[in-house]
C-alpha cells in the first residue's frame, strides 16, 4: 500500500508541476483515499477498489494522451466527486449506491452551466422591440431546448419547433443562430427568444409534442437582468484582458532573458525533436529473431575459438581485441535473447479485474493470489497462453470455488482462495492455477464418462484418480449440473487441452473432494535465460536451475546417515535422502572419501534431495539450449548452456532426481 501511495504522490508531483492540472487533482484525491487506507481510517472493500479501478482507466488514458502529445485534459468529475467523500469519510458501498444520484446531479449542472450562455449579444434595435412588447402586453420568452442524445435528424426538429413557436409568438433571435441550427452545428440544446403572450406552461406542453426532445426550459426574459448580466461580463472580459496582457508582458521578458542564456545551446535543441514518438516501440516477426538467434549461436562459436587461439599465442594486441569482441558480442547476445523473453506478468495483470468481475456476477467472494509473475516465458508461448488460462480460471470460479453460503455450511471461510502460480523449473515453465473450492467429484466424472460412451466400464476401473480427473478435458464433456453464461455447455477445456499440446505442452489435473483442485500446465522452454548455480564435479561444469534451490550446504561426513541403504542427511528436522552427481553422471574420476561434502539441497513441490558435487562456481545468468532430438532423452538433463569461457556446461533436471 506504500509503494502504491508513494507511486500516487510521484505522479501527482510530476504532473502538477508540468502543468497537467487534471491530472495533478485525479491523482491528489486518489492519494488522500490511498491515506486513509493506509492508515486503516477506510476498509478495502470490492466498491472501494470498483472506485480505484475507475480512477485508474482514467489516468492511463490521460498519460496516454500526453504521450501522444496531448494535453491529458478528460472530464473525471464524478470520479473525483466519488473519491472525494471517501477521503471525507463516507463509506465506498454508499458512494458507489449513490453513483446514479452523482451522474444525475452532474447531467442537471451540464445543462444549468449551459443555460447561463442562453440568450447573448442582443443589439439596440432587438431590445427596443423587446421593451415595447413589454410595454403591450406582450412577455419576453426564454426558452433552452434540449434535444435527445440519440436525435438523428437534428435540423428537422429544430424546424419542427420553430413551426410550433411562430404559431404562438415571434422568434427575436437564436443562440446559436439560425444558420448554425440548420446546419446543424451545435451540440444538443439551443436557446431561442421569443415575444408572446401564451402561458409559460402553454408554451412548454406545445414545443415537447415534438418528438426526440429530452426536456424544454421555458421562463421569463428579463430586460433589466441582461443588462446588468452584460456589463458584469463587460467587466470581467476586460480584467481578463488585461491579466493576460500583463502575463503575455512577463512571459515576453522571460522569454528575452532565456533567449540570451541559451543562446549556445540553440544549435542542440534544434536538432532535438519538436514533439516525443507517439509509439516507442516496433513489432517484429518472430521468425526474424529466430534467424538472428541462429547467426548469433554461430558467433559464439566462433568467439569460443578465438578466443582459445588467443590464449595459445599470447599477442597482446589480438588479446585485446578478442576481450572487447567478446565483450561486446556478450552485450548483443543478452539483447537478442531479451528481444524474446516476457514476463508471464503481461498475461496474469488481464486477471484481477476479470475475477471480481466474475465474482460479482456469480455472486462469489473471491480472493485472487498471484505469484511468479516476473518468471519469462519465450513471446510465441505468451501470445497463445492467455485464452486457455481464461477459460481455467471461469471454470474454476463457476464450478471450483462454492458460494460464501456453502462454504460456511462446509466449515470453509466464506471467501474462496483462487491461485495463480507461475514458476520454472530446468527447461519448463509451469503455470498452476489452483482453488480450495469443492474439487472434481471422482465418481460423477466416471459415471458421465461411461454413460457418454467415453470410456468402457472396465476401462474406468483401471484408471487412476489422475487420469479419470483428466476425463473432463474430453471433448464435449461437462459434469455442470446447470449451464451458465460463464462455463458448463463442455467446451473449453477441450480447446484448453489443445491449444497447450499444440505448444508442446501437457495439463494435468490434481484434485480431492470438498478441498480444491489443481490444474498444472506445463510449457517447454525452448529458449530462456535462466539464473543457475554453476557447479563442479571433477573436470566437468554442471548448471542448477535456482529456481530448484533452497539453499547449498557443506557437510561432515559423520552427518551422513543410511536408510533404507541410501545416503540421507537430517536437514532441519527432515530427512533428505543424498544423491551424488558423479555417480548419476558417471563421471569418470577416481573415488575419494571425503571428510566434508558440498551438498545444493533442491526441491520439488514438498520433496527435497542433496545433491553432492565437488565444489560451487557461483550463481550466473545463462542462455539455456535444447539438446536436440538426438539427446532428446538424456536421464536428468534438461539442456544445455555455453558459458562465457566457451565451455559447455549441461543444465541438470533436479525434479528427475527426486523420487
Amino acid at each position: 500500500m506504500s509503494e502504491i501511495f508513494r507511486a500516487a504522490h510521484t505522479l501527482k508531483g510530476m504532473s502538477a508541476t508540468m502543468g497537467y492540472q487534471d491530472l495533478a487533482n485525479l491523482t491528489h484525491k486518489i492519494e488522500n483515499v490511498l491515506d486513509a487506507v493506509r492508515n486503516h481510517q477506510v476498509d478495502v472493500d470490492t466498491d472501494l477498489l470498483d472506485i480505484v479501478f475507475d480512477s485508474l482507466e482514467d489516468l492511463e488514458a490521460m498519460v496516454t494522451d500526453i504521450a501522444s502529445g496531448g494535453d491529458g485534459q478528460r472530464d473525471v468529475e464524478v470520479v473525483v466527486e466519488k473519491l472525494n467523500r471517501i477521503a471525507q469519510g463516507e463509506k465506498p458501498a454508499d458512494v458507489q449506491q449513490s453513483n446514479d444520484t452523482v451522474q444525475e446531479t452532474a447531467a442537471t449542472i451540464a445543462p444549468a452551466e449551459t443555460e447561463v450562455k442562453g440568450i447573448q449579444g442582443l443589439d439596440e434595435f432587438e431590445l427596443t422591440v423587446l421593451q415595447e412588447s413589454n410595454e403591450r402586453g406582450f412577455q419576453n420568452v426564454q426558452l433552452s431546448v434540449y434535444l435527445r442524445e440519440d436525435c438523428l435528424l437534428k435540423a428537422a426538429r429544430v424546424y419542427m419547433v420553430f413551426e410550433v413557436l411562430e404559431q404562438i409568438g415571434e422568434v427575436i433571435k437564436s443562440n446559436p443562430s439560425v444558420d448554425q441550427l440548420e446546419e446543424e452545428d451545435f451540440d444538443n440544446q439551443f436557446h431561442v427568444l421569443l415575444v408572446t403572450q401564451e402561458e409559460l406552461s402553454e408554451i412548454e406542453s406545445r414545443v415537447m409534442k415534438v418528438s426526440e426532445l429530452d426536456k424544454v426550459v421555458v421562463e421569463t426574459f428579463s430586460i433589466d437582468e441582461y443588462k446588468t448580466n452584460q456589463q458584469e461580463k463587460l467587466q470581467e472580459q476586460q480584467q481578463e484582458q488585461q491579466k493576460q496582457e500583463e502575463q503575455a508582458q512577463t512571459e515576453n521578458d522571460q522569454t528575452k532573458k532565456k533567449e540570451v542564456n541559451t543562446s549556445t545551446q540553440q544549435n542542440e535543441s534544434s536538432q532535438e525533436p519538436k514533439q516525443q514518438p507517439q509509439n516507442k516501440t516496433i513489432r517484429v516477426n518472430i521468425e526474424r529473431l529466430d534467424v538472428l538467434m541462429n547467426l548469433f549461436e554461430e558467433l559464439v562459436i566462433d568467439r569460443g575459438r578465438l578466443e582459445q587461439i588467443s590464449s595459445d599465442l599470447n599477442h597482446n594486441e589480438l588479446n585485446e581485441t578478442v576481450e572487447r569482441m567478446s565483450r561486446i558480442s556478450g552485450d548483443l547476445q543478452n539483447i537478442i535473447l531479451n528481444m524474446r523473453m516476457v514476463q508471464v506478468e503481461q498475461v496474469f495483470n488481464r486477471f484481477p479485474r476479470m475475477v471480481r468481475q466474475l465474482a460479482r456476477d456469480l455472486h462469489k467472494k473471491i480472493n485472487l493470489k498471484i505469484s511468479g509473475a516476473d518468471t519469462e516465458l519465450d513471446r510465441t508461448v505468451i501470445d497463445e497462453i492467455g485464452d486457455p488460462l481464461v477459460h481455467l480460471i471461469r471454470n474454476a470460479l463457476d464450478h471450483g470455488i462454492e458460494t460464501p453460503e456453502e462454504r460456511i455450511a462446509q466449515g470453509k471461510p466464506e471467501e474462496g482462495t483462487l491461485h495463480l502460480k507461475a514458476y520454472q523449473s530446468g527447461n519448463h515453465v509451469f503455470i498452476e492455477i489452483s482453488d480450495d473450492g469443492g474439487g472434481i467429484n471422482r465418481d460423477k466424472v466416471l459415471q458421465k464418462a461411461i454413460d457418454n460412451s467415453v470410456i468402457t466400464p472396465e476401462q474406468g476401473a483401471s484408471l487412476d484418480d489422475q487420469q479419470i480427473y483428466e476425463l473432463i478435458m474430453e471433448s464435449g464433456f461437462s459434469t455442470a449440473d446447470k449451464i451458465s453464461d460463464v462455463s458448463g455447455r463442455g467446451v473449453g477445456l477441450d480447446v484448453v487441452k489443445n491449444t497447450i499440446e499444440s505448444l508442446g505442452g501437457s495439463i494435468s489435473i490434481d484434485s480431492k473432494l470438498y478441498e480444491g483442485s489443481i490444474f498444472s500446465i506445463q510449457l517447454p522452454l525452448t529458449l530462456s535465460i535462466i539464473s543457475v548455480m554453476l557447479v563442479e564435479v571433477e573436470d566437468e561444469k554442471y548448471a542448477i536451475p535456482l529456481s530448484s534451490i533452497i539453499e547449498t550446504a557443506i557437510i561432515k561426513k559423520e552427518d551422513i546417515m543410511k536408510a533404507h541403504n541410501k545416503k540421507v542427511i537430517d536437514f532441519r528436522g527432515k530427512i533428505v535422502p543424498l544423491v551424488s552427481l558423479k555417480d548419476v553422471f558417471e563421471v569418470p574420476g577416481e573415488q575419494e572419501e571425503e571428510t566434508h561434502y558440498s551438498v545444493v539441497i533442491v526441491r520439488k513441490g514438498d520433496k527435497m534431495a542433496g545433491l553432492i558435487v565437488d565444489s560451487f562456481i557461483g550463481q550466473q545468468e545463462v542462455v539455456l539450449k535444447a539438446l536436440g532430438n538426438y539427446l532428446s532423452n538424456v536421464f536428468a538433463v534438461s539442456g544445455a548452456t555455453i558459458l562465457g569461457d566457451g565451455q559447455v556446461a549441461l543444465i541438470v533436471d533436479s525434479n528427475a532426481l527426486i523420487k
